[in-house]
């Protein structure tokens, strides 16, 4: 079975997401600068870009995929990134509404999960056989699976900016013991990879 990670763009001050969410702008405002080193220099991110989308199989929540606020599924939903979305492998999409799977181009298929983070995981896991799972976001989803103590591997990259309101990382988790493994800082991002303290 492989590592459980999760790969997460935050703010200086712990966000996820800027203040304000709506279906409109889903990261927030502001949100997008969190995402600026992926686009505006790619090329000095490759690894770091590489390893996101690096798993067999993906988990994310409703809000990440459909945006806030949204009751029962839109029937010609099908998420934010186009017709070729950059999982190329199962996701599995938390939710309180169930929907048929989805089948994009490029090898993604979204799944939907109303059975909670131990369902979707098993999913995963299955699905993903000897390679990684990522817990892909939002902030609420990852905060699930770090309160439960299931993932292995935590890889930040802390753009400097400040919300000071929003979608937190962090909350309602327990203190936690991490080891750093890795760092690296450059001007416009800060990439930093933990994994839990052997117990």
């Amino acid at each position: 079975m492989g590592t459980v990670y999760c790969d997460l763009a935050i703010s200086l001050d712990g966000y996820l997401a800027g203040p304000d969410q709506t279906p409109e702008t889903p990261l927030g405002e502001g949100g997008i600068k969190l995402h600026r080193w992926k686009f505006d220099e790619p090329e000095a991110h490759v690894q770091e870009i590489a390893a996101i989308v690096d798993a067999g199989a993906f988990i994310m929540g409703r809000n990440m995929f459909a945006g806030p606020g949204q009751g029962p599924w839109a029937a010609d939903w099908t998420g934010w990134w186009g017709a070729e979305p950059p999982y190329h492998g199962p996701v599995f999409v938390l939710s309180h509404h169930a929907h048929e799977p989805i089948p994009m181009e490029g090898g993604t298929t979204f799944h939907f999960v109303t059975g909670g983070i131990t369902e979707a995981l098993d999913r995963a896991q299955e699905a993903a056989g000897d390679r990684p799972v990522s817990i892909a976001g939002g902030a609420a989803t990852a905060n699930q699976y770090l309160a439960a103590g299931l993932v292995d591997e935590l890889r930040l990259h802390v753009a400097p900016v400040l919300f000071g309101r929003g979608e937190r990382l962090f909350e309602g988790v327990a203190p936690t013991d991490l080891v750093q493994v890795d760092g690296r800082a450059t001007p416009v991002i800060t990439h930093l990879r933990y994994t839990r303290k052997p117990s």
